[in-house]
């Protein structure tokens, strides 16, 4: 079995906003782009464009409509992926060495050349942030884009994950998190930032920050936007409107 180095110092990982994420999968499409199109192990797909496609991904968003104790209800997005746990029990579980954790920033990744795809580290996972290629007959999971973080050959602003490079609504951030100084560290801070699942005692090193709740009374800022753009019965909307309504039923 795999042992885990001792802690180290730096501790690179992502901080995600659950009050900012608008589940729009940029970061998942981004993520599968670089590690298809890119430098990274190719995520293979099975029958894509069929009637049952599948495919590896190393970063999912999930959505979830919950109901706060006070204020109305509202939608939450969760983007998941590897936790890079301090206590990763991906890694001790291995039985060749595959799965490793880095002992200079605490990644945890995959050796595929040693990989024999028993799936022991997906089991072990309690976050299933792991995935069985099965074209390629191994595991696979997020490597916090470690061939993009220290290329220097990249320009500086794109030396970051994919996933935080592309997200449009700023909600992922990309730090030392064993760094309390760090930016990531003080948002968590600042954010009362959690651990997903502490109970399981992973020590994860990615972090999420909380959703902050909403104000029943809140005024609805698309409002405005959505006031009748014609009202005086003249012009080309006016006339499409009243198209629409000639329409069989008067679809409107």
């Amino acid at each position: 079995m795999t042992q885990l180095p001792p802690p180290s110092d730096v501790k690179l990982g992502l901080v995600i906003d659950l009050d900012t994420c608008v589940g729009c999968h940029a970061c998942v499409v981004a993520c599968k782009g670089w590690n298809t199109e890119n430098y990274g192990a190719a995520l293979s797909d099975s029958d894509p464009y069929g009637a049952e496609p599948s495919g590896t991904f190393l970063n999912r968003v999930h959505s979830y409509e919950v109901q706060p104790e006070t204020g109305p209800a509202q939608q939450v997005h969760f983007p998941k992926s590897c936790l890079h746990c301090e206590d990763a029990p991906c890694v001790t579980v291995c039985p060749t060495g595959a799965s490793y954790k880095r002992a200079e920033d605490g990644i945890v990744l995959v050796n595929e050349d040693a990989c024999i795809g028993c799936s022991l580290c997906a089991w072990a996972c309690p976050y299933g942030a792991r995935e069985l290629d099965a074209a390629a007959g191994v595991m696979k999971k997020c490597t916090l884009c470690v061939d993009r973080i220290y290329n220097e050959n990249l320009p500086e602003v794109d030396r970051t994950p994919a996933c935080v490079r592309t997200c449009p609504s700023g909600a992922r951030h990309f730090g030392d998190l064993g760094d309390p100084e760090s930016a990531v560290s003080q948002l968590v801070a600042e954010r009362g930032g959690f651990d997903l699942m502490p109970e399981q005692g992973t020590k994860p090193v990615n972090k999420y920050l909380p959703p902050r709740p909403r104000d029943a009374d809140e005024i609805d800022i698309l409002a405005p936007l959505l006031a009748p753009v014609a009202t005086d019965g003249k012009g080309l909307v006016a006339w499409i409107d009243r198209a629409l309504s000639a329409l069989p039923g008067g679809a409107r």
